[in-house]
């Protein structure tokens, strides 16, 4: 068995092609700590002490392994680190081909541009609309305002991280940004769904009950209604870091996300969050399948050639369902997922905390068509606004396509039992 004593140990060299401060690890027994004669080297060995060499070219070391310079950070202990670390096997090679720079950056610019001409365009909407499609566009300007904050602060660190491709353990061994990130991705990803619930629910009272409408019609319960989503989410985000499930580093180490394993907290985080997106796509198919039945029947009834549904409500309807469509393509796939993932027997993640390789790339491919609503979202009020649908319908330019769904659902009202 080869040996090394203390004062081999002592002046070691460093190959100089490792460009890491840390360059080189040495597991010493407890006969290394009492300094005794020749020390058996086991490989690998059960380690005392995890001491890490640095550069001996290093400004200010002393140049004994032993005792490193404080502000170096050379003992590394993964007891010293916070939660949201998982075992990984991926190297810098690997993750350079996944995470692209220009890619995350481009996709980023992109989804804030559309956002911005979406928020310009519904500036000028809501200047001149009545007091229904005000309620209306004012849930869309929150939802929209919701998808532009959201690629802002998470489009942040994911290109920082492609950018440079700092290490998470040291520049946040204590998980805060990571939770912060967790949180901003849940914030960001329910707000859409609970949104487009919330704007289906308007809708629906809006064409089946219009005389109870106008009560609740005015922009400022709309821009309540928008808190109150706002509120819920971050409620729902801010649950592991105080307890309820966990934040970790996902594949390939460029973004954080709820943990799907096995103990009881990551289990009922996950299915609270898969949930609760699921019911509130479900809600909104079934409202808007409730509201659009209402308008054909208005459309194709007795009276349908003196009384059309106006432009304006065929307008937001074709909005809604455009938003309803484009949520639940983007965010299914991925809320069924996290649902089978964490419910799966065996347990997907190990006791470890690791996940199969196959694991991961699904829910990074999964987590990436979800962020496509976000850039999605402006097109569709962009595109299905009233003067685009004209030019594709032209019936909705007669001046019969001004009168309200209000005379026939009055009349059908006033009819007798």
């Amino acid at each position: 068995m080869n040996t090394v004593t203390l004062d081999t140990v002592m002046n070691l060299s460093v190959p100089p092609s490792v460009p890491t401060p840390c360059t080189m690890k040495i597991f010493i027994g407890v006969a290394a700590a009492q300094h005794l004669g020749p020390l058996p080297l086991l490989c690998p060995p059960m380690p005392l002490l995890d001491v890490c060499v640095p550069d001996p070219g290093a400004a200010g070391w002393s140049g004994d392994p032993l005792f490193p310079r404080p502000s170096s950070a050379m003992w590394l202990n993964n007891t010293s680190l916070g939660p949201c670390f998982r075992p990984t096997n991926i190297t810098l090679e690997e993750r350079r081909l996944i995470a692209s720079p220009w890619f995350a950056a481009s996709f980023c610019a992109v989804g804030l541009a559309s956002n911005l001409l979406a928020l310009r365009v519904l500036a000028g909407a809501r200047a001149g609309g009545s007091s229904p499609r005000s309620s209306f566009l004012t849930l869309l300007c929150g939802l929209v305002l919701t998808d532009f904050l959201g690629l802002l602060v998470t489009g942040l660190i994911v290109v920082s991280q492609h950018a440079i491709l700092f290490d998470w353990r040291t520049v946040d061994p204590l998980c805060r940004l990571c939770d912060f990130m967790g949180v901003a991705m849940v914030f960001f990803g329910l707000c859409p769904l609970l949104l487009g619930a919330a704007m289906a629910s308007e809708r629906h009272l809006g064409i089946t009950r219009p005389f109870s409408r106008p009560a609740a019609a005015s922009p400022r319960r709309a821009w309540a209604t928008v808190a109150l989503v706002w509120a819920a989410a971050l409620a729902l985000g801010l649950l592991p870091p105080l307890g309820l499930g966990r934040y970790s580093l996902q594949y390939p180490g460029s973004w954080c996300f709820l943990t799907l394993g096995a103990r009881p907290g990551d289990v009922a985080f996950a299915l609270l969050f898969a949930l609760l997106g699921g019911l509130s796509v479900a809600l909104s198919f079934v409202l808007n399948t409730v509201s659009v039945l209402t308008l054909c029947r208005v459309y194709h009834g007795r009276q349908a050639a003196r009384q059309r549904p106006r432009d304006g409500e065929v307008e937001m309807m074709a909005q809604l369902l455009g938003i309803m469509v484009v949520a639940s393509v983007c965010w299914m796939p991925l809320l069924v997922f996290i649902a089978q993932t964490v419910l799966r027997t065996p347990p997907a993640m190990s006791a470890s905390g690791q996940l199969s390789r196959a694991t991961e790339r699904q829910l990074l491919i999964y987590l990436r068509v979800a962020t496509w609503n976000q850039i999605l979202d402006p097109w569709v009020y962009i595109l299905f606004r009233r003067s685009v649908l004209r030019r594709l319908h032209p019936r909705l330019s007669s001046p019969s396509g001004s009168l309200s769904l209000r005379p026939q659902l009055a009349q059908g009202a006033r009819a007798p039992l």
